[in-house]
């Protein structure tokens, strides 16, 4: 009977290392998702990232976080934590899966706002930032294309895309882009809603 258990123990202690998470490795891809965020804001973060050659990974508004040599759990953990001391989110849960795979899986940028296909796009080597929107079927007809916003590394950016030089801006992996409402629009709702408030009737000043 002692020996049976001795057996089983030694069973149970040698799969012990199997069981453990594999450290990410370098040249290789994560996917990370997120919740606990609102939607929009969560669009700008889910998706694959190439772990680069000096083990990091970039995310939005936070920048680089260190990658290789610890598992998914760890890596996540780091993320969350850093996302609430920059004082973005306050309880972000962070879900990191490896690529097991010897290649990088492709690579992605968002695209967001008031584009016809919102959503997580394929990067392409030398994608300028024009080609990034249309990638989510252009603007709408409420799209401002004269205040495009590309957030980048914690950063805003805001330009013209009725440039040349700011159509040609090159885009990276992991750049989130957003396509605001134009301000016609913006103004004539808040005048509606300004006179909803006051209990008047919209019909009277010939909007509807």
């Amino acid at each position: 009977m002692k020996t049976l258990f001795l057996t089983m123990l030694l069973l149970l202690t040698a799969a012990v290392p199997m069981l453990q998470a594999s450290p990410i490795q370098s040249g290789r891809a994560v996917q990370i998702t997120v919740q606990g965020v609102p939607p929009q804001e969560a669009a700008r973060i889910n998706g694959t990232y190439p772990v680069s050659d000096a083990g990091y990974v970039r995310l939005w508004s936070i920048g680089n976080i260190k990658a290789a040599g610890v598992d998914s759990a760890v890596l996540g953990q780091r993320i969350e934590a850093a996302y609430r001391s920059a004082q973005i989110y306050t309880n972000p849960t962070i879900q990191v899966l490896s690529d097991s795979s010897d290649r990088l899986v492709e690579q992605m940028l968002t695209v967001g706002g008031k584009v016809r296909v919102p959503g997580a796009k394929p990067y392409t080597s030398g994608m300028t930032l024009f080609q990034a929107v249309m990638t989510a079927g252009g603007p709408t007809e409420f799209g401002a294309m004269n205040r495009v916003k590309l957030y980048r590394n914690g950063r805003v950016y805001t330009y013209d895309l009725s440039k040349g030089d700011h159509k040609l801006l090159k885009v990276y992996p992991n750049d989130a882009i957003d396509v605001p409402t134009v301000l016609f629009q913006h103004n004539v709702e808040a005048q509606i809603w300004k006179r909803l408030a006051a209990g008047h009737s919209i019909w009277a000043a010939g909007w509807v």
